[in-house]
Parts: C-alpha cells; sequence; structure tokens
C-alpha cells in the first residue's frame, strides 16, 4: 500500500516526461500524435487502476487512521520530510482526480485539441495530474506548498496554448492571483512550521495532533489568515474570485474539467487538512467573517448566473457554469466555517459532488460549442449558430445530449436523491448548529441566505435548461426553421460522461459510501467537537 501510494503520485509524472519523447517504433499507430494521446490514455488508465487499488485495499474500518504511509527525511535542519500517507479526507479527492483526469485523456483521444503539439498537451495534463495528486496525499506542509504550485504552470499553458479567446490574458490572471496568493499562504505555513511546540517541523499530522499548543493565540490568528487567503483563492473564495470566469470561459474543455473538478478542491482540501487542525484558535476567530465570505459567494454567484441566464445578455454558458462554481464552493466554505463535523462532512461531500458534477457540465458546454459553433446563449437560443428562430432545441435536435445537459443541472441544482443535494443540506444543518463560541443568531441569517441561493440557482439553471434544450419559437410570421438535427451523443463522449453520470446517482442514493470515509477522519482532525 505504501509503494502504491508513492506510485499513484510518481506515475503520472513520469508519464509526463516519457510524453515529450519519440514514440517506440511499434507504438507509433497512425503517426506520432495518435501514439502521445494513446500514451496519455494508458498513463492516466494505470494511474485510475492504481487509485482503484489503493481505495479496494484501504482498510474501511479505520478511515480515520493515516494510511499507505511513507516518511522519509528530507531536510533535516528544518524538519522537512517526505512524508506520503491518505485516510478517509483525501482518499475521495484521489480516486476523482485520477478518474477526472482518466475521461479527459479519453475524450482527447477522440477529439484532439486544437492547439500545438499533442506531446505537450499530454505532458502538461500528466504533469498537471501529478501535482494534484501529490497535493491530496503528502503530509508536510513544504511538500503541500511545491505541489499546490506545480499546478500552475501546466494549467497556464492549457489556457494560454490550447484555449480561445481572450486566453492569454485569462492564463496571466490565473497566474498572477494564484501566485500573490500562494507567497502569503508560505509565510503563513512558515510562521506555523517554524513556531512549533518542540522545534521546526512541517509535518501534518504532528502540528495536528499539537492542536495549536506551541503557538499564541494572535500567531494562529496570522497564520490561520495568511494561509487562508492563499486558499481562499484557489478555491475561489469571493471576492478573489474573478480570475475564474476568465479562465474558465477562455480554457479547452480538457482544461475547464480539470480546474473544476480537482485544482479547485485543492484549495478548500487545505481548509480541513491544515488550518482547521492546525490554528484552532485562529480559524475559531476568523469562522464567522470566512462563512460571510462565503455566504455572500453563493448569492453574487447566483444572481451572476441569473443576470447572463436572461435573453439578451449575451452570457455565455462555459461562463455561466464558472460563476456557479463560485456559488457551489461558497457552500463548502460555509460548512468549513461551522466548525462542526456535520458542516465538514458536508464541505467534503459537496467537493466531491461538484467535481463530478460541474465536470461533466464543462464536457457538455464543449460539447454543445464543438456541435453549433457558440456557447453565446443567446445565439443558442434564438438561431442555435445559424438556424433561424430554432435555437439549439436539444432535445428535438440531439436528445441524448439534451437530456444529459438537463440531467446536469438538475443535479447542479441540488435535487434530492442526486449528489449535490447532501453537501449543501449538511452545510446548512451545520450552521443551524455551528461551533460552540460561535453566534448561533449570526449563523442563522447565514442559513437562510444560503437557503435563498439554492432557489436562486435552481431559477438560473432552469432558465438556462429551457432556453438551450427547447430553444425559442419562431418569430410571428417567419418561415418555419429547418428541421435539421445536431450529432447526438458519440460513442467516445458516452464512455467519458456515464461514469460521472452514475457516480452522481450513486452518491446521491448512498451517501454512506462517502460519509462513511470522511465523517472518522474529520473526528480525528476535530477532536473537540461533540457535533
Amino acid at each position: 500500500m505504501r509503494l502504491l501510494l508513492a506510485a499513484v503520485v510518481v506515475l503520472p509524472l513520469l508519464g509526463a516526461v516519457a510524453a515529450l519523447l519519440p514514440a517506440p517504433p511499434g507504438l507509433r499507430g497512425r503517426g506520432p500524435e495518435q501514439a502521445v494521446l494513446r500514451h496519455g490514455v494508458t498513463v492516466t488508465g494505470a494511474v485510475l487502476a492504481a487509485t482503484a487499488v489503493l481505495a479496494l485495499g484501504f482498510d474501511h474500518d479505520r478511515p480515520g487512521t493515516m494510511q499507505a504511509e511513507t516518511d522519509i527525511a528530507w531536510i533535516p535542519a528544518l524538519g522537512v520530510r517526505v512524508h506520503l500517507g491518505t485516510d478517509g479526507v483525501s482518499l475521495p479527492l484521489l480516486v476523482l482526480t485520477a478518474l477526472l483526469t482518466f475521461l479527459c485523456a479519453l475524450y482527447s483521444y477522440h477529439r484532439p485539441p486544437e492547439g500545438p503539439r499533442p506531446q505537450a498537451f499530454v505532458a502538461l495534463v500528466l504533469l498537471l495530474e501529478a501535482g494534484t495528486l501529490a497535493t491530496f496525499a503528502v503530509l508536510d506542509l513544504m511538500l503541500f506548498f511545491l505541489a499546490f504550485e506545480t499546478v500552475l504552470v501546466p494549467m497556464y499553458f492549457l489556457i494560454a496554448r490550447w484555449g480561445g479567446a481572450g486566453r492569454e490574458r485569462a492564463a496571466w490572471r490565473f497566474v498572477l492571483y494564484t501566485l500573490l496568493g500562494s507567497v502569503v499562504m508560505l509565510l503563513g505555513l512558515l510562521l506555523v512550521g517554524l513556531g512549533a511546540e518542540g522545534g521546526p517541523t512541517f509535518d501534518m499530522t504532528a502540528l495536528a495532533e499539537d492542536g495549536g499548543r506551541g503557538l499564541t493565540h494572535t500567531t494562529q490568528l496570522m497564520a490561520a489568515l495568511a494561509i487562508g487567503i492563499g486558499l481562499a483563492v484557489k478555491t475561489p473564495m469571493w471576492p478573489l474570485h474573478s480570475w475564474l470566469p476568465d479562465a474558465h470561459t477562455a480554457a479547452p474543455t480538457v482544461g475547464s474539467v480539470l480546474l473544476a473538478g480537482v485544482l479547485l478542491k485543492m484549495g478548500t482540501y487545505g481548509f480541513v487538512r491544515i488550518v482547521l487542525p492546525v490554528v484552532p484558535d485562529g480559524i475559531h476567530t476568523l469562522a464567522p467573517y470566512l462563512a460571510a465570505f462565503a455566504v455572500t459567494g453563493i448569492i453574487y454567484g447566483s444572481l451572476a448566473c441569473l443576470a447572463l441566464a436572461l435573453p439578451g445578455s449575451k452570457g455565455d454558458l462555459k461562463r455561466l457554469i464558472a460563476y456557479s462554481s463560485v456559488g457551489h464552493m461558497g457552500f463548502v466554505l460555509l460548512g468549513v466555517a461551522t466548525l462542526t463535523r456535520t458542516g465538514v462532512n458536508g464541505a467534503l461531500f459537496a467537493n466531491i459532488a461538484h467535481g463530478l458534477i460541474t465536470g461533466l457540465l464543462f464536457f457538455l458546454a464543449g460539447a454543445v460549442k464543438e456541435r453549433t459553433g457558440t456557447t453565446d446563449l443567446d445565439r443558442l437560443a434564438l438561431d442555435g449558430g445559424g438556424e433561424r428562430g430554432r435555437g439549439a432545441a436539444l432535445y428535438g435536435r440531439a436528445p441524448r445530449l439534451g437530456g444529459l445537459l438537463a440531467f446536469g443541472a438538475v443535479a447542479s441544482l441540488g435535487l434530492p436523491g442526486l449528489a449535490g443535494f447532501w453537501g449543501e443540506m449538511l452545510a446548512l444543518l451545520g450552521a443551524y448548529h455551528p461551533a460552540d463560541g460561535l453566534s448561533r443568531p449570526v449563523y442563522l441569517v447565514f442559513m437562510a441566505l444560503a437557503a435563498l441561493g439554492t432557489l436562486l440557482t435552481a431559477a438560473y439553471l432552469l432558465v438556462v435548461v429551457r432556453r438551450v434544450c427547447t430553444g425559442a419559437p419562431s418569430a410571428p410570421g417567419a418561415a418555419p426553421a429547418p428541421g435539421t438535427t445536431l450529432p447526438d451523443v458519440r460513442g467516445h463522449e458516452f464512455a467519458a460522461w456515464i461514469p460521472l453520470v452514475v457516480l452522481t446517482v450513486l452518491a446521491g442514493l448512498w451517501p454512506a459510501i462517502l460519509l462513511g470515509l470522511t465523517d472518522p477522519a474529520v473526528q480525528n482532525l476535530l477532536p473537540g467537537v461533540s457535533r
């Protein structure tokens, strides 16, 4: 198990290097481009298989205990170690990362990206996977920071080289925002590691066991604020979110799926793994402010999406899904800010649900653009890329695609029985009974505002489905629109999307599959919390 977890982290990194080398003669297929795309599928498939074996070998009777650990001294003078491990908090994120990256590689094999050399594209996707998996597997603050920063380079180039209109500006904003946040976060990590009780250490498990005992309240407050800012940029938390809509709009389909599905989870994971157990007094002081920003993000994201969805706004479908992420990740942050087991479990559940559902929505948005030539909602509702008065009308012209888009929308709005419901509900329940010392009347206001956000979410998603799937009626006196069809869901698209649909339904009908993993681990991270 120890070697398996190390292989999960290292294998995509080795695969990224191999992608830049010439393919052996017997593996070139129809050409070098096909060979490297097939290489990407093979490596990500191997990583997914190794992650599945890791999950099957995980001791599900002890999900709160760190397992598959590797602990080797790296820089003894600073207490920095190569420390890997997984528990009920990180294991679902490892599986989600491996799954989404494999599905992206499979999708790209059949639908190669438009842009420069595919060798570089595959290498960057594998490097991105390596950095993300390492972020969820490492248990040393310095290694966490290095892995956290590693993903910036591949995502920047994926947007800047293979993105659409405005890609260079979007890529630069992504890097600048994240780098500035990371500089502040590094100061907080150093403050915690160098001030630890018993001497400098950056070991997360040791720091979590200390629970901030070697740090004064002021030091904990400063560390929680500094680390929190860096994590909040990546989450993204309002008002540090403004890089996200541009990045998603400009990114290629695969880039948007990975950005929403796994990269945003790195920020919220850091709150649960580092901030809550390591500086508990500091985050207790900041929790009401974090909750206020989270709720503001829920309302702001929902209103922005509603404005984009309305006729005449020239809203973009990908941009709307990006703004919806601001609202959905607001529920994750609200759950964290309750400082309760219920709320934190809700945050972790919503993390996984958002990765599945929003990953599916970005896949579908890419398919709509491929078929109609646009993601402009006014054009999709009025002319579908050239057919007057008909709109995209997916129900009639590509019924399977329209049905999947409607499924993704109702899952995203939190329909009971699907994965999006449980995380939001548990976050609201956590706000109903926040941790001791937090003002319950204030959190009840936060809960009411967040509940209003769920209604706004339902409103804009239903408007999108009505406009894109049913289209607009022909103008009075206008000739009927031609009855042409659009290509419906193809075989490779089914292969890439159906796993996300199945897991969304499975997690919605059987939430214990996730909560059974996360709850014991959360109890270990929050030992003094009773509910």
